[in-house]
């Protein structure tokens, strides 16, 4: 996979974290998948389309959802991970991915997002049509781990 392709949701993280709540998101080691895999409890998963094509995967435990959703409800206690805070974290996915669009764009690469889907539970594994995928955790103090897992590939021409 590309390092274009990657780094843009890198930074687009580390930006709508930061305008949202306030804080500075500290890049872990990257790793490698063959697959698009997570172990997360709570993921945000939006599909990537246009030039460049395939799946984000936004992951974290129950805990920091909970706290990531309360930080972004203005400090609201989040006691269950509820309607209203699967909202406030698929919106976290929406701005990250549309976010690391835009600078796929100005890089030359004409993309689109499809709308956040929730996903709750561990050991989720999708169909990337055997895309590697590249794993970027984002540790955030007060709040937890965000791992982002990047499976995008440029778009196959297709036969006419």
């Amino acid at each position: 996979m590309k390092v274009e392709y990657v780094t843009p949701f890198v930074s687009a993280s580390s930006s709508v974290i930061h305008t949202l709540i306030g804080l500075s998101a500290e890049r872990g080691k990257l790793s490698a998948r063959p697959q698009l895999f997570t172990s997360q409890q709570v993921n945000i998963v939006c599909g990537i389309t246009g030039e460049i094509e395939g799946q984000v995967i936004y992951g974290m435990s129950m805990v920091t959802a909970k706290k990531m959703a309360s930080k972004m409800l203005g400090g609201q206690p989040v006691p269950e991970f509820d309607q209203l805070a699967a909202s406030a974290i698929a919106e976290l996915g929406n701005m990250i991915s549309g976010s690391s669009s835009n600078q796929l764009f100005q890089s030359g690469f004409k993309t689109d997002i499809t709308p956040p889907t929730i996903v709750k539970g561990p050991n989720i594994s999708m169909s990337n049509f055997d895309i590697p995928t590249l794993v970027i955790p984002l540790n955030v103090p007060e709040v937890g781990e965000l791992e982002i897992a990047v499976s995008l590939r440029q778009r196959q021409k297709q036969a006419a």
